[in-house]
């Protein structure tokens, strides 16, 4: 009987080993705790509007394990109307944790309480980021009730702005303007939130690739973008779409750049679901290891 216990305990223990061996990416790998001297402390930004258990439920969500290790700052209604001339009497629920990137780093967007963020996308926020000029980070939005997801937008600029780095309120303006329309135009007969998305993201490259001197040229621009995606909008809804790119273009925004970066975030959503499911070395080492789990367990019944 000894024996067999100390087969079973040998057994455990290379349970353990092959779990350890066939997973690297579930291996301990987490680095949260570790300060960034050069780029600084991760930001996270709450709604003014949170009680106190919210907040906490915020920091759980966003993996705040140690508030310490955080940047932790409050946007309120008044910063939206000071940003963005916004409603000075809103309510702000979302929220949103920045964490800095070094320069061509570009932006990875994520929605951590889709269900709760529940008409701004991830490709709505980074084309409004980039129009706005915030660049280089991983941006990671939550809320624990249901909201639309616009205040986030300006907790995000908050934070550039706690660190020093200003941002031009013309870009920003604008930027809010094109959150509302991309908002507005998903709620559209024959559209829906990631159609939007990839529209405003093939025009900015357009612009990129063409770049339109007149309101003529942009004019074009759209509509040969609406017509290639089969897109119908009113008079009404198409003339929205024409100025905010035109208020775009008499902006000082480098297209090239957004372009690229634009480019780099489609490339990552795409390849999320490869990037879990199509490692063949890792899921080659799951099956070694159930081969060999079931191997051993056999071996110890016969023993």
């Amino acid at each position: 009987m000894k024996f067999k216990m100390k087969k079973f305990l040998v057994l455990l223990l290379t349970f353990g080993c092959l779990l350890y061996a066939a997973s690297p990416a579930l291996a301990a790998n987490d680095d949260d705790d570790v300060i960034d001297e050069k780029l600084g402390l991760p930001i996270v930004v709450y709604g003014e509007t949170l009680t106190e258990s919210q907040k906490e439920e915020v920091r759980k969500i966003l993996k705040v394990k140690n508030p310490d290790n955080v940047e932790e700052i409050i946007v309120t209604a008044d910063d939206l109307a000071r940003l963005i001339d916004g409603n000075p009497n809103s309510r702000m629920y979302s929220s949103a944790k920045i964490t800095l990137q070094d320069k061509g780093k570009g932006l990875v967007i994520k929605r951590v309480t889709p269900e709760n963020i529940t008409e701004v996308t991830e490709e709505m926020y980074a084309n409004a980021m980039l129009t706005a000029g915030v660049e280089n980070a991983v941006v990671e939005v939550a809320s624990p009730v249901a909201v639309t997801g616009h205040s986030a937008l300006v907790g995000i600029y908050k934070a550039y702005e706690s660190r020093g780095q200003e941002l031009d309120k013309g870009r920003m303006e604008v930027a809010n303007e094109e959150l509302d329309i991309a908002t507005e135009l998903a709620d559209k007969e024959g559209l829906n939130d990631e159609k939007v998305g990839e529209l405003l993201t093939e025009i900015k490259k357009q612009i990129a690739d063409q770049n339109p001197v007149t309101r003529e040229e942009v004019e074009q621009i759209v509509e040969e973008q609406l017509s290639k995606m089969e897109i119908q909008l009113s008079d009404k809804d198409r003339q929205l779409l024409i100025d905010l790119f035109e208020k775009m273009r008499s902006l000082d925004i480098d297209f090239d750049n957004v372009k690229q970066q634009l480019e780099d975030i489609s490339k990552d959503i795409k390849n999320k679901l490869q990037d879990v499911v199509g490692d063949e070395g890792f899921w080659d080492s799951v099956s070694n290891f159930f081969k060999n789990l079931f191997e051993s367990i056999a071996s110890f019944f016969k023993g």
